[in-house]
């Protein structure tokens, strides 16, 4: 018997050690192909407008998978699990060296700002006024939903004589993330940007389309579920040196026939080691005829206490137009491997 089991077990080794190479190739290819990614956002707010006026909060929890399936052939994942919802979902494809197609979830290309992502932003609230509203990024815009600056379709994209100039076209439902287009018109979104030095990009950006309503009641005499025209603009500028940086951008929307601007400029500078002092003026003007018009101002220090990990602190002046001004205090640390 002893002899037997010896006899099956020299039969079988040489099986077993094919199994655990090709295990290891497997595992080999994954690591070479499958870029994991991590982020979270936590901190403090205190807001003497609010009630309640002062919590903690998770802003974000992100997790990222980037897969190369063949050397011009990608897919990425994209979720955030502080409010459980899928933010991107995409696969790329490239045809040329200056031409490639993505189809799925993803950034809209709208914007400058919109397109970076909020651990290089140095907002604690993320995005600007403007941006927030012009792209549909937090709901402050009513007439369309909460999307986080994503939506749903097909762009082609690229770079032109050698990265000195970088389009992007997309076709796009215009209804946001995780949701199919209400309408039957599609968005047209443009996105075009000049680097003309090695330290300054100039960009401009366009949607032409038709929003669907998602309001609860009448908005600038837009009924609840109504087709209306939905229209944007940009123009902005990022530059860039060893120690200082300064973006920003104008916007203009259109929503049938109620007209809207903001604008920003946010500027960083490195004080001492790893420690930035970062200052920023937005405004945001919802209806051009009524004045519907806020002005923030803010002044905060950023400490950057491991690669792509910081901890921010910052103070914001909210000034509306037509109500009292407030106070708004914030503190966040991000954590990202």
């Amino acid at each position: 018997m002893r002899n037997t089991l010896l006899f099956i077990f020299i039969l079988l080794l040489p099986i077993d050690l094919v199994a655990q190479e090709t295990l290891g190739k497997v595992v080999n290819t994954l690591k070479e192909r499958i870029n994991l990614s991590a982020y979270a956002q936590l901190g403090y707010t205190y807001n003497s407008a609010a009630d309640p006026d002062n919590t903690f909060d998770i802003k974000r929890v992100i997790f990222m998978a980037d897969g190369k399936i063949t050397e011009r052939w990608s897919c990425y994942f994209m979720y955030d699990f502080a409010v459980s919802s899928l933010q991107e979902l995409y696969t790329s494809y490239q045809f040329l060296p200056r031409l490639s197609v993505r189809v799925g979830q993803f950034k809209t290309p709208y914007t400058m700002e919109n397109q970076l992502s909020p651990t290089t932003v140095e907002l604690i609230n993320c995005y600007s006024l403007p941006a927030c509203y012009l792209v549909g990024i937090n709901g402050s815009d009513v007439l369309c939903s909460a999307s986080g600056g994503r939506d749903i379709g097909l762009m082609i994209y690229g770079d032109l004589f050698k990265k000195l100039l970088t389009y992007k076209v997309a076709l796009m439902n215009g209804q946001g993330i995780n949701t199919k287009d209400k309408n039957s018109q599609k968005d047209v979104v443009g996105y075009l940007s000049v680097n003309p030095l090695e330290w300054l990009t100039v960009g401009t950006s366009v949607v032409i389309g038709k929003g669907h309503s998602v309001a609860g009641a009448p908005i600038h005499g837009i009924e609840p579920g109504e087709n209306y025209r939905r229209n944007r603009w940009s123009v902005g500028a990022f530059l860039t040196g060893e120690k200082a940086s300064l973006r920003t951008e104008f916007m203009l929307g259109k929503d049938a026939d109620v007209k809207s601007n903001g604008g920003y400029a946010t500027g960083c500078v490195r004080i001492i080691r790893n420690v930035e002092a970062v200052a920023s003026y937005e405004y945001l003007n919802r209806d051009v005829v009524a004045e519907d018009k806020q002005s923030n101002y803010m002044a905060g220090l950023q400490y950057w206490f491991y690669p792509k990990c910081r901890l921010q602190v910052q103070y914001t002046r909210l000034s509306p137009k037509h109500n009292d001004p407030s106070d708004l205090v914030q503190a966040q640390v991000q954590v990202r491997f």
